[in-house]
């Protein structure tokens, strides 16, 4: 039998196949957790298939809402929701022109839209379960230059959030959302990668804006997302939990 912190529960993430989504995968699995991991890219989810024994991947594009209830049809019941696709968009407001708006909102707001259709409905007829969904500092706790677009949708992740856990409070549902700083990824790398001058000093520039000293390593964004899946978080709803490393101070 499985042991853990989230023994006899069965997880669904979406955008795992790298960064906070696979380390999460991982988390979850070394929990006990049934996982079912979903990326858009199969190659990713080869790897984590790989590296993580008994995890379930499928191959899963959260922009077809068509593709995410047949995931959900597919999965059964499900005791933890992660929510965790999105895309860090670059630029001012003068930077944003229509299409990326919209493909910011589907991506990092309409995909939890997507996902929470499909899968609340199954987590009310099975007596609740735990909604953990991917925001960030940078939204109406922090602002920073050049990221207009991305701190707007995280704003809305925190919102939607609040709505879903107050909605549900009282039927077992809880719903909360993470709100990291910067945290060692693939996306930070390409980030780091387009801005101009050398890497080194555009990483720096990352690391300068650290209270720490550092930037989050992908598995300590996932150990709170075990706890905020796990029952020792039964207590907590609605909640946007910054892990920032005092950035936002």
């Amino acid at each position: 039998m499985a042991q853990g912190r989230l023994a006899g529960k069965r997880a669904f993430l979406t955008a795992a196949g790298q960064g906070i989504g696979r380390a999460t995968a991982l988390a979850f699995l070394r929990e006990g957790a049934e996982v079912i991991a979903t990326d858009v890219n199969d190659d990713l989810l080869v790897r984590l298939a790989e590296d993580g024994p008994g995890i379930v991947t499928r191959p899963l594009d959260a922009l077809d809402t068509d593709a995410v209830h047949a995931a959900a049809k597919e999965a059964g019941r499900v005791d933890i929701l992660f929510n965790c696709a999105g895309f860090v968009h670059a630029g001012s407001i003068l930077d944003v022109d229509e299409t990326a708006w919209d493909f910011s909102f589907d991506l990092n707001v309409k995909t939890l839209w997507r996902t929470l259709n499909a899968f609340v409905p199954g987590m009310l007829e099975n007596g609740g379960g735990s909604i953990v969904n991917m925001s960030s500092a940078l939204q109406t706790i922090k602002a920073v230059p050049n990221r207009a677009l991305y701190t707007a949708t995280k704003a809305a992740v925190a919102g939607l959030t609040k709505a879903v856990a107050a909605d549900f409070v009282t039927q077992g549902i809880r719903c909360n959302c993470i709100c990291p700083g910067t945290v060692q990824s693939p996306s930070l790398e390409e980030r780091i990668h387009a801005m101009p001058g050398t890497y080194e000093d555009a990483r720096a520039a990352f690391v300068a804006r650290q209270p720490m000293g550092r930037i989050a390593e992908a598995e300590e964004i996932a150990m709170l997302a075990v706890y905020l899946a796990s029952d020792e978080s039964a207590f907590v709803t609605g909640g946007e939990h910054v892990i920032d490393g005092g950035w936002s101070l």
